[in-house]
């Protein structure tokens, strides 16, 4: 079955760090771009980054650029979210998906289930 399992949320501090897992299973993710999304409560799905799949090139969106770094270990069909320096604001559920090779919006044909990140003192 072709799935897109995400770990590693929780409740962090501010100014925290906490790693985001997202592995597929019944696919090889090496063949897409990862993206990642976050959607907080009353607000609308927010995109965060995307690693393509040929270069390994990143972007990030400027509210995480800086703190938030992208990687994926094709060996372990993952890819990873690694953010640090948490704020308040980046409490969301966190997704990732598949997407097109170079990142190009629209083109996400797999979702993760979600994983709640929660900043709180």
């Amino acid at each position: 079955q072709v799935q897109l399992v995400e770990s590693g949320g929780g409740l962090v501090q501010p100014g925290g760090s906490l790693r985001l897992s997202c592995t597929a299973s019944g696919f090889t993710l090496d063949d897409y771009a990862v993206a990642w999304f976050r959607q907080a409560p009353g607000k609308e799905r927010e995109a965060v980054s995307c690693i393509s799949s040929i270069y390994g090139i990143a972007d990030y969106a400027d509210s995480v650029k800086g703190r938030f770094a992208v990687s994926r270990d094709n060996a372990k069909n993952t890819a990873y979210l690694q953010m640090n320096s948490l704020k308040l604001e980046d409490t969301a559920v966190y997704y990732c998906a598949t997407a097109g090779s170079m990142c190009l919006p629209g083109d996400n044909e797999y979702w993760g289930q979600g994983t709640q990140v929660t900043v709180s003192s």
